[in-house]
């Protein structure tokens, strides 16, 4: 009995060995790269949020003491995900989409009106925007119906292909109301995910084409409408106006005035007058240019006070002026640092559905973190989006976490040793639909 037992004993300790040898713990580089971003995230946004502290009833403190809430909260759900074995996304995922999609059908008819459109639902005394959920949903459709759609050498069946495009293209419908940045948000996170796939480049032409007719057909059709709408009301100007705040519209006057207004009128940015219209980028341009290149030090911005949405739409504006250009490069680093790290990741898996995962929630954070600095750096016309895991909002921190939890996840269980014996053991793990082998390793 007593040999048997020390039998035992060694065949589990030689298991966990080959198992510690082949299926890391955690990631260092993504721990590394939440946690800096987490200490920038709380620094930056006590700077930044002076606008919040007047009438609250904790003073000064009240704003850091939510946003650290929240991203407490987003901690123990990464730390959850983390602890999974990615398989269990592949079935949850398709669950996730249903409740995104409903909650933003939902939204799209009793949501509350932000800025003219219809943005946001009130759950337990949050406000959460399901267009960043819907983003999420569209990573996790295109990893599962890539992994199960994958031909033997390489690529993506003409099938899967197009239930991937019809799905993207749903919820780029879906999303076109709520505004035009995160609709191109969308379309740049799904394309990316269409060519790590191994998505033909003529077939994701076509797919383009699709895009590019449906949004014209579509932006028409409701201009249509809403130029029909507004000319019933020529004859009650006060009525029209009331019920203009209150409804959500296409904005296409918005966006046109926009890119309008960002392409100028050939003079320098410094040499225009600030009113109404371009208040908010003015005083962010001011702001960066007041960092210089060593910053003014966290607490001394001065512009903090003036800039509308200091603490979320324009918080990189902020980030520059309290530390100056090596600051701002820094963040930019830490999201590019994320994406190369998510990359060599998947070049290890050895089967689609992780590398898939992996690499679509980098492009997710990357992407949009790229559109967030582009747009206050004024490389963009202007528009509202967080900087993920920076910003405050408590949507874009459950879904950055999300992301954050899933990287982890595929980084901690999936095979990337090469060792036979660790790929075999994988596959016993995993059901038939995701054994594909990784594209990007063919």
């Amino acid at each position: 009995m007593a040999t048997e037992s020390i039998s035992s004993e060694a065949t589990l300790s030689s298991a966990s060995s080959t198992r510690d040898k082949g299926f890391t713990r955690h990631d260092p580089h993504i721990w590394g790269i939440y946690i800096v971003l987490i200490i920038i995230s709380v620094i930056e946004l006590y700077s930044a949020s002076s606008r919040e502290v007047t009438g609250s009833g904790m003073g000064v403190v009240m704003p850091i003491v939510r946003h650290m809430a929240m991203l407490f909260g987003g901690l123990g759900i990464m730390l959850f995900l983390e602890k999974l074995h990615y398989r269990h996304f592949y079935f949850w995922s398709l669950v996730f989409v249903l409740v995104s999609v409903l909650t933003m059908i939902y939204v799209y008819f009793f949501g509350a009106v932000i800025n003219g459109a219809r943005r946001s639902i009130l759950i337990a005394g949050f406000q959460l925007q399901p267009a960043e959920f819907i983003k999420f949903s569209a990573v996790l459709v295109t990893a599962f119906v890539a992994s199960r759609t994958q031909m033997k050498g390489g690529g993506v069946t003409n099938k899967g292909v197009m239930i991937m495009a019809a799905t993207v293209l749903l919820f780029g419908l879906m999303l076109i109301k709520q505004g035009l940045t995160n609709t191109l948000l969308l379309m740049g996170i799904s394309l990316s995910m269409f060519l790590i796939a191994g998505v033909q480049f003529k077939k994701l032409l076509i797919v383009l084409g699709v895009y590019g007719v449906c949004f014209a057909m579509f932006v028409g059709v409701l201009t249509f409408m809403e130029s029909r709408h507004e000319s019933n009301d020529t004859g009650n100007q006060a009525k029209t106006e009331q019920v203009d705040n209150k409804k959500d519209k296409l904005r296409v006057e918005t966006w046109i005035n926009r890119f309008t207004r960002h392409q100028g009128d050939g003079r320098p940015k410094y040499e225009l007058p600030i009113n109404a219209d371009n208040r908010q980028e003015m005083l962010s341009y001011i702001a960066q240019a007041n960092g210089g290149i060593s910053g003014v030090l966290p607490g001394n911005s001065r512009e903090t006070a003036r800039l509308p949405l200091a603490f979320s739409d324009y918080i990189y504006a902020i980030i520059v002026e309290d530390l100056g250009l090596w600051g701002g490069l820094l963040v930019l680093v830490l999201y590019l640092w994320l994406m190369m790290r998510a990359s060599a990741i998947a070049a290890r898996c050895t089967r689609c559905f992780p590398a898939l995962l992996v690499l679509g929630m980098a492009v997710l954070i990357a992407i949009q973190a790229l559109f967030h600095m582009a747009i206050v750096t004024g490389f963009a016309p202007v528009s509202g989006q967080p900087l993920p895991l920076i910003s405050k909002g408590g949507s874009s921190i459950i879904v950055t976490s999300l992301a954050f939890g899933v990287m982890l996840s595929v980084s901690r269980h999936t095979a990337r040793s090469g060792k036979r014996q660790d790929v075999n053991r994988e596959l016993s793990e995993l059901p038939d639909d995701l054994k594909a082998a990784n594209p990007t390793r063919i």
